[in-house]
């Protein structure tokens, strides 16, 4: 038996991919939580197999989120779910630990078909993105200056190409302004910037905030 823990702060998503697990006879659900820290306490509380986590929990970032749950729970696999188109995000959230990853659009018919493949110790990405990576190396396209940040360099880059203050930013990810500070300098240079405005222009252009 898959045991599985959804992860999403909306009620509705969990009752509707509850749904869509309930009906398989190999899949349980003992677990369920709407925001970061929530998940800490479910998982030291249950037996999780696997963990199906929306990427923009309340409470705690979800790079943060996935990080804690790479360093203290390995045996576990993390199927990331996300409104963002999965080549903005996907190939960064692998590489820092997720097994998988699927658009909430497409989680109807890619859910089960995920959780089985992660569960069983493969990497799961649509048949779109797994072509559009092909094409890449094919082409050996040279990298986008984003994809040189680390991840929480491109999470600074991120909010501050949303349009957030440092302040904002600091609240939002439990950081001091200084240090926000600090890596904001550090994603100037690495992007080969000189302002806000630079990034935000960027960041619009390659479609990388909504």
């Amino acid at each position: 038996m898959i045991n599985i823990l959804i992860a999403d702060d909306h009620y509705l998503v969990r009752e509707g991919f509850k749904k869509l697990i309930n009906r398989e006879v190999d899949m349980t659900i003992p677990a369920e939580a709407a925001t970061g820290p929530d998940v800490l306490e479910k998982l030291a509380e249950e037996e999780i197999d696997v963990v199906v986590l929306d990427i923009n929990m309340p409470g705690k970032s979800g790079l943060d989120l996935l990080k804690d749950l790479r360093d203290n729970y390995h045996h576990i696999k993390i199927l990331i779910l996300s409104m963002q188109p999965e080549d903005r995000f996907a190939i960064r959230l692998l590489k820092s630990g997720a097994s998988g990853y699927i658009t909430k659009e497409s989680a109807p018919d890619e859910l089960v078909k995920a959780i089985r493949k992660v569960y069983n110790g493969g990497k799961y990405i649509s048949s779109t993105l797994a072509e559009k990576l092909a094409f890449d190396i094919d082409i050996d396209t040279e990298k986008p200056l984003h994809e040189n940040l680390s991840d929480r360099e491109f999470q600074i880059f991120e909010l501050i190409g949303a349009g957030k203050s440092i302040a904002e930013i600091a609240r939002e990810l439990s950081l001091s302004q200084s240090t926000v500070h600090t890596y904001r300098t550090r994603v100037l240079e690495k992007m080969k910037m000189h302002s806000n405005a630079e990034i935000i222009h960027y960041a619009i252009k390659n479609k990388l905030v909504d």
